[in-house]
């Protein structure tokens, strides 16, 4: 055992050096298919600027005229078939266009579909419909599109025309996979074709012939013949015989045919949130008397949490408030841009931001309510964490995941990439343990969640807690994985039901908060399992030491106030990787300064002794040792202090304030440190004193203390182990954003 130093003072310099400043902010989504804007308008795209033109309609669609209703919006089998676009091997064909019109809600009147009675037909059906969600296990998306489709599409007669709606666009920009180690910028982010394959040929085998394909990507004719036949969409649909088409409409090209892009006006949603919102012309004869089918890719959106089927139907959007209306998906979320425009570095004004989001919930709700699919059928082989943009983590299974119900498959969707019932999630979010968007539908429609049954031969991966691996757009990041030391406050998951009928049940008091007013305000949303998949961002608790008790830092760790400190422990490295190198850790605090202590195993005691353990230790790092990061300020997350101590007593420590590009050498930790160690079992102990003022004065009951503990371990292979993974392509653990939590118990 060696024992260092009561208390190292301050050193007498102080370096400055540049810290490379973070990546820019992700572009504002305008929902799936969202790209970058210019700040106050759309998608900078230079299409004409034209509107819908008033023309025909099908008799079904009209809005009624004074008096009685007209709509009847009958079954399916008493229509005959809609007429759809043509199947070609050539994406020329696959947009709608109108002429231009004057600016105004007059050219649009005799255009005009029956929204009340939609929106009536679709809310009856969504509150009645508690029919299981279907989560099936597979090699790949072509069979699962195939089983997917089987289990779960409703069936209608052969001469029904069915519309399949994708997820084409969801990304921000194509790439160069030479230039971006093989990313293209699109794989990962849309929704895969051979699963749309699958769905496709499924229909066929029940006798369907009309079957299109549409997608509204908010962007010229070029852009989308480029991504259809980038992506294989194009020639998957010609050798597939479906007819491949956008419901995007510039008024340019393509203004013979069928023209299914040309925008609609909705009568009888003036009391929405979404009065000028206008309806794709193969979208509504398909609601009119079709099968639509929503099919999306099942991902985490790091705006909406996740991208299943509520969010999926932002691509079929258009907005009469400016023109084109299919460029305007960005208004759906225009109050993200005040957001954007007041954060900064090491700022964000997060009530601005939850407050945009469940503007944006309710509005999608809305569209929901309008453009309600007959089905939702999800593409996860596989499913993706992260962003859904510029971060992908594929889970380790591949699945389909649908229902008739798109709340209750996104609730499934969001327990599978463990984001249901999150209180990780609802202290980032305002109280909302998934994602606002499913928490609004659930509320709107009167929908118990926790009583939705789960059934196929994937529903068993929902019996035990689910990763998590997410990126908001917001600076937080959600990452755990199973295996590692759930939070102080995650409740071990109840025995599930038989999968045909599940209906887990959360805590009392598990639900989030309603999505109008304040975070505390109004009832709470439907339980769900018990914080299945726990938070990425792990908590560390640190019970106080009592008046008088002392804890002798000697390395021995037996003060009996050790065993009163929760302790902490992790194998996984800088990625999220399991190693089998563990580490623990235990917390105490008090007047006299916080006491930490770390018990290593697997330990090589890779440290060059010979060097004396009284005198601060630059480069440390590159031996073995501990390192603890904590930031004293909650509200100024990118000023930490950072403290590395070695096995055999060795230190280092500095002050980092990132938003200054400022590394403080002279800053002393204050540390007492002792240490023990055995190197025939192969472990060593670390116990310490922090004494600094600026640690002291940071210690207050209930206080939460942005915290990471990294340790580096051995030659070869060299370990770069964290508690919570900032999940970087290199070992980088100077990611505030990746933080844990230090709770300070009172």
């Amino acid at each position: 055992m060696n024992s260092t130093r009561a208390s190292h003072g301050r050193r007498a310099r102080r370096l400055s050096v540049a810290i490379a400043a973070l990546p820019a902010l992700l572009a504002p989504l305008a929902g799936c298919e969202d790209r970058q804007r210019q700040p106050d308008g759309p998608p900078g795209d230079a299409a004409p600027t034209v509107v819908p033109e008033a023309g025909n309609v099908p008799p079904a669609l009209a809005a009624p005229a004074p008096g009685p209703t007209a709509s009847s919006f009958a079954a399916a089998s008493a229509h005959p078939a809609v007429p759809t676009a043509t199947p070609s091997a050539s994406s020329d064909v696959v947009a709608g266009a109108s002429q231009r019109y004057e600016a105004g809600p007059s050219v649009i009147a005799s255009d005009s579909i029956d929204g009340a009675a939609l929106r009536k037909r679709h809310v009856a059906r969504l509150k009645a419909d508690d029919s299981p969600v279907t989560v099936l296990r597979g090699q790949g998306p072509l069979e699962l599109g195939k089983r997917i489709c089987e289990a779960v599409v409703p069936r209608r007669p052969a001469e029904t025309p069915v519309l399949l709606k994708p997820n084409l666009c969801g990304f921000d920009s194509v790439k160069d996979p030479a230039k971006h180690k093989g990313d293209d910028g699109v794989t990962g982010r849309i929704t895969q074709p051979e699963f749309v394959r699958g769905v496709v040929q499924c229909l066929k085998a029940r006798g369907h012939t009309k079957i299109t394909i549409a997608e509204g990507c908010g962007h010229s004719h070029k852009f989308w013949k480029d991504i259809a036949q980038r992506t294989g969409y194009e020639a998957m649909a010609a050798e597939e015989g479906a007819a491949l088409v956008a419901m995007d409409d510039d008024g340019v090209y393509d203004v013979a045919g069928d023209r299914p892009g040309k925008p609609l006006a909705i009568a009888g949603i003036q009391a929405t949130r979404v009065p000028t919102l206008l309806m794709p012309k193969v979208l509504a004869e398909h609601l009119d008397h079709g099968l639509f089918l929503s099919l999306p890719r099942l991902k985490m959106h790091r705006y909406s949490v996740i991208s299943a089927g509520i969010k999926g139907m932002q691509g079929t959007v258009m907005l009469s408030d400016s023109a084109p209306a299919y460029k305007q998906k960005w208004r759906m979320h225009r109050e993200l841009k005040q957001y954007l425009d007041t954060k900064g570095p090491g700022q964000e004004d997060r009530a601005l931001y939850l407050s945009s989001l469940r503007a944006f919930a309710e509005r999608m709700v809305d569209v929901l309510e309008i453009s309600t699919p007959d089905a939702v059928l999800g593409d996860g082989a596989p499913a993706m964490g992260g962003d859904g943009f510029q971060v992908l983590q594929p889970t380790a299974e591949m699945v389909a995941i649908g229902g008739t119900n798109p709340v209750r498959v996104d609730r499934v969707v969001a327990e599978f990439m463990g984001v249901w019932n999150s209180p990780a999630l609802a202290r980032e979010l305002g109280g909302h343990r998934t994602s606002p968007l499913i928490e609004a539908a659930a509320k709107r429609f009167g929908l118990d969640l926790k009583a939705t049954a789960i059934t196929g031969d994937g529903a068993d991966l929902l019996k035990s807690p689910r990763p998590v691996h997410y990126k908001a757009m917001a600076p937080f990041r959600l990452d755990w994985e199973p295996g590692q030391a759930p939070p102080p406050d995650a409740k071990a998951p109840e025995p599930a039901p038989p999968a045909a009928a599940k209906a887990p049940e959360g805590p009392p008091d598990a639900g989030p908060t309603a999505l109008e007013g304040p975070p505390d305000a109004g009832p709470k949303a439907p339980d769900g399992p018990p914080d299945a998949g726990a938070p990425a961002r792990p908590e560390a608790h640190a019970p106080p030491l009592p008046p008088g008790e002392k804890v002798a830092i000697d390395g021995k760790a037996d003060d009996a106030a050790w065993s009163r400190a929760p302790a902490v422990s992790w194998d996984t490295d800088y990625a999220g990787k399991s190693t089998g190198v563990l580490t623990r850790a235990r917390f105490l605090w008090s007047k006299e300064g916080l006491y930490v202590l770390f018990e290593l195993s697997s330990a090589g005691l890779n440290t060059d002794h010979s060097k004396p353990v009284g005198v601060e230790r630059p480069g440390l790092y590159k031996e073995d040792c501990i390192e603890l990061f904590l930031t004293p300020a909650p509200a100024s997350p990118r000023r930490y202090f950072e403290v590395e101590i070695g096995p055999f007593g060795h230190y280092f420590d500095i002050a980092i304030d990132r938003d200054a590009r400022l590394e403080d050498t002279a800053w002393s930790s204050g540390a007492t440190i002792a240490t023990r160690r055995s190197a025939q079992a192969r472990t060593a102990v670390i116990e310490a004193l922090l004494a600094a003022p600026g640690i002291v004065n940071a210690l207050a009951p209930r206080a939460r203390l942005p915290m990471n503990l990294y340790r580096m371990e051995g030659k070869e292979p060299r370990r770069y182990l964290a508690w919570s993974p900032p999940r970087t392509s290199k070992p980088n653990f100077h990611v505030p954003e990746a933080f844990g939590a230090l709770v300070l118990d009172p």
